[in-house]
């Protein structure tokens, strides 16, 4: 061989400095761990067909989820029942149950939602201040949250709509003022390990007053573990809300949710079973579906998973 036959490559600094894959932030890696699980990409955007019918569902048909048609009764899924629009078949007062479906769908989202949005505000800045501050103000602020956690919180909601009366507020009002108090013990461990961090003790240093820290440092940095715990949450309250309902002291009628309408339809069990499958098929589906993404989610932002 001869030193012809080789070419002396030349060293390009500018070529070597060049960054060929711009880096991830950490919600960039999230969703990137959360799409290579297909199981729970599936059930992503089948959550997401739900809640878009619940809210547009209710007026795809030319049937207001109150109006009765006495001459069609129990019908399901015949040509007849088809050519007049009734998709999912009526209940015994002739309603459309695909309207009735869908307006149930709005309104077991919507105290779920609420719920949960009452849950994550309450919830994070309780834990947050207890878990910050520490002390005296941690050891009173958690033996409270451990005296309201000695009983189930269904006996509470429950009392609670049994004084305040049945009713779509009553039924947030009452998940609400007792939903945040597991929410409130996660933030408050977090925040335990995040306020011993320097960026922290700079804030301190720096003046930052207590609640900016809060606010501004310590909650964001535990953010991923409050979605988790919130996307979690929602097929409880959904759940909680259909079981309130199924016994009767729920939402009232003529006000639809997926819980009232399983009651109805398990007294018709007999006559019309597609009366309570329908609505147990949604809230069987739904609530597995966000328990699957949450597992994702929470599999996505665990650091011990990260590469």
């Amino acid at each position: 061989m001869k030193n012809l036959d080789f070419t002396l490559v030349g060293k390009n600094l500018e070529e070597s400095e060049k960054i060929y894959k711009p880096s991830l932030t950490y919600w960039k890696d999230v969703w990137r761990r959360l799409k290579q699980n297909k199981a729970a990409m599936f059930f992503l955007v089948s959550l997401v067909v739900l809640i878009i019918m619940a809210i547009i569902g209710p007026y795809l048909n030319k049937y207001d989820f109150r109006e009765q048609h006495l001459d069609w009764q129990y019908k399901f899924w015949d040509k007849a029942s088809f050519e007049k629009g009734f998709f999912f078949g009526t209940d015994d007062f002739g309603r459309d149950m695909f309207t009735r479906i869908w307006e149930g769908g709005r309104i077991s989202f919507t105290i779920a939602f609420v719920v949960v949005f009452i849950e994550g505000v309450v919830g994070t800045l309780y834990g947050g201040i207890a878990g910050y501050f520490g002390g005296k103000i941690d050891f009173y602020m958690m033996r409270f949250v451990e005296i309201m956690m000695a009983v189930p919180s269904i006996i509470y909601i429950i009392l609670l709509m049994v004084v305040m009366g049945a009713g779509v507020n009553t039924i947030i009002i009452a998940m609400g003022l007792t939903t945040w108090m597991v929410m409130a013990m996660i933030v408050r461990g977090e925040v335990i390990k995040i306020k011993q961090q320097e960026f922290v003790m700079a804030s301190v240093a720096l003046g930052a007053s207590s609640f900016r820290i809060i606010l501004r440092h310590l909650i964001p940095n535990a953010m991923g573990q409050i979605i988790v715990r919130l996307t979690l949450d929602i097929p409880s309250a959904i759940f909680t809300e259909a079981f309130l309902s199924f016994i009767g002291i729920g939402v009232p009628a003529p006000i639809a949710s997926w819980g009232s309408l399983a009651n109805n339809g398990y007294q018709l069990l007999a006559v019309a079973p597609h009366l309570f499958i329908l609505p147990a098929l949604f809230i069987s589906f739904t609530t597995m579906a966000f328990n699957i993404v949450g597992d994702a989610l929470r599999d996505a932002m665990d650091p011990k998973l990260r590469k």
